[in-house]
Order: structure tokens, then C-alpha cells, then sequence
């Protein structure tokens, strides 16, 4: 099996990234901007550095050969999410994982539903968000679209919980190690019960007004 992570100088990219390694034999590509001088060269015979950016349509292109699964770390910008799958769509890959945001459906009730609109707005950056879920939610592809809630680091901490899209999401916050290890567990998942489906994912016992670091 090969996997594609795009965006995997990123914090959740690098824990991915080691995840895979340590719990599978898949062989990984790791696409970042810079990537050559931010991402470790160490075991090469199971990773391949790929220096690009998500609209450079040539190298994305070449980094999808002979791909399985794409992990998508960043949905900030549609038109790159855009070309991420007229990419795979010319490979013919089916499998994406993608990480967005929570509140895209205005999903996020009460008053830490209150405290994220304030947070984080409803400007460009937002909207953005929006239409590449969107884009992704109408492609053929073979989706699953993970909502974040707010991250913070927390060695050790893999709790997670999955909120099916049209349920309200009230989690506050989340590890992004418990994010890693729901990637890997749902690329290893042997069933479709993630395919086509959005889920926010948050740490359980965290339904509060906001986050505990804030």
C-alpha cells in the first residue's frame, strides 16, 4: 500500500507519518511545501520526500503514481483542494482522507458554538473551508472528511470520538496525536463504514464552553 500525505511537514502530518511507520508496512510519499529542508530523510527505503505545493499540477501529478490512499492535511484553500482531485481523478484514485474544520454545516451548538463563531469568524479563510468540503462531498471519490475541533498537544493522549455529520458537535478540543492515530486507524480499517462520510472528531468528556487552554 502506498500513501500520499499532502501537507505532511504539519504537526498532525509528521504524528501521521510516524504512525504509519510504526504500526504498518505501507510505503509513505510526504509532500510539503520546502519539504527537502523540513522533513527528516531518515528511513528511505519506506518514505519519499516530495518538495511541492498543492496547485503546482506537475508534481502533484508525479507524486500520485502508483498512490492507493491520500491523506489531505490542509482544506484551507478550495482551489487547491480542487486540484488535488482533478489530480487523482487522472490517476484514477478513489481513497482521500481530509482534514477541514468543525462548524462548516454550523454544526457546533451552545455556547462554545457561540465562543468558535467568535473565534474563528465567518470571513475567507472560513469560506474557503466550506467549499472544499463541499467540492470533495460532491466528487466520485471515496471520501472521508474529518471536522477538528480545537488541537492541542498531548504525548500519550490518543482518545478520540467520531460525530456523524448531521449530529450536533459539541467536543472542545482534541490531541492532535488522537487525530494521527484516527487517520491510521482509518486507512487500516478493513470495512467502508468511513467511505463517503463526514465526522467532526473530538475528545470525549470535553463538552464545555470552550477549550481547557483557553
Amino acid at each position: 500500500m502506498n500513501i500520499l500525505i499532502l501537507g505532511a511537514a504539519g504537526q498532525i502530518g509528521q504524528l501521521l507519518t510516524d504512525e504509519l511507520l510504526a504500526r504498518t508496512e505501507y510505503n509513505l510519499v510526504l509532500y510539503a511545501k520546502n519539504a527537502d529542508r523540513r522533513l527528516s530523510g531518515s528511513n528511505p527505503e519506506r518514505k519519499k520526500i516530495v518538495a511541492g505545493d498543492f496547485n503546482d499540477n506537475q508534481t502533484l501529478l508525479k507524486a500520485m503514481e502508483n498512490i492507493d490512499i491520500v491523506y489531505i492535511n490542509d482544506m484551507g484553500d478550495d482551489q487547491s483542494t480542487q486540484s488535488i482531485i482533478q489530480a487523482m481523478d487522472k490517476h484514477k484514485i478513489k481513497r482521500v482522507i481530509a482534514a477541514s474544520v468543525l462548524g462548516i454545516y454550523d454544526e457546533v451548538p451552545g455556547a462554545f458554538g457561540r465562543w468558535n463563531k467568535m473565534m474563528v469568524g465567518s470571513g475567507q479563510r472560513m469560506q474557503k473551508q466550506v467549499k472544499s468540503a463541499q467540492k470533495l462531498e460532491e466528487s466520485d471519490l471515496d471520501y472521508t472528511l474529518l471536522r477538528l475541533t480545537w488541537l492541542y498537544n498531548q504525548r500519550g493522549n490518543n482518545k478520540y470520538m467520531l460525530v456523524p455529520k448531521g449530529e450536533p458537535f459539541k467536543e472542545t478540543q482534541i490531541s492532535r496525536q488522537a487525530v494521527a492515530q484516527a487517520i491510521t486507524d482509518i486507512i487500516t480499517s478493513p470495512d467502508d463504514k468511513y467511505i463517503r462520510q463526514s465526522f467532526g472528531i473530538g475528545e470525549p468528556g470535553t463538552q464545555w464552553d470552550k477549550p481547557s487552554f483557553y
